[in-house]
């Protein structure tokens, strides 16, 4: 398994890009990892998230909470079109997530909240979640 955030980051890329009221809303492109506005929008961006290392078993087996947040980012459509995109982002993240090389013992979406951008034309919307992973080393 890769480090667990970026684990945690390929799993929910891959829920939203396979979903398809997300994927009406947000081409497949504009879901990405990363740390600035965007470059395109619609568009919803992964922080870097922050692993808390929960230690190991006597089997090698390892766990860590991951906290990440989701930018959602719209351009010249309104807060509530920041707000749909959330919806339907929170909606198709409401299952077991698959994590390559390991576990997803729990998932959820924590908070959100719908920050003013100083550019008026940018809507901005955040979706704060953790996940709880194991792997065997």
């Amino acid at each position: 398994m890769i480090e667990p955030t970026l684990a945690l980051q390929t799993a929910i890329r891959a829920a939203l890009v396979a979903n398809p009221a997300v994927s009406a809303l947000v081409p497949a492109d504009h879901i990405r990892a990363g740390g600035s506005r965007p470059d395109k929008t619609p568009c919803v961006i992964m922080s870097d998230g922050n692993t808390a290392l929960q230690g190991q078993d006597y089997t090698a087996l390892r766990a860590a909470w991951v906290y990440l947040d989701l930018h959602i980012w719209t351009l010249d459509a309104g807060e509530d079109a920041v707000k749909e995109i959330a919806f339907a982002v929170t909606t198709a993240l409401d299952k077991t997530l698959t994590i390559e090389g390991g576990y997803c013992d729990h998932f959820k979406v924590t908070a959100s909240r719908f920050p003013r951008d100083p550019d008026p034309a940018y809507g901005h919307g955040v979706l704060s979640v953790e996940a709880l992973i194991r792997w065997i080393v």
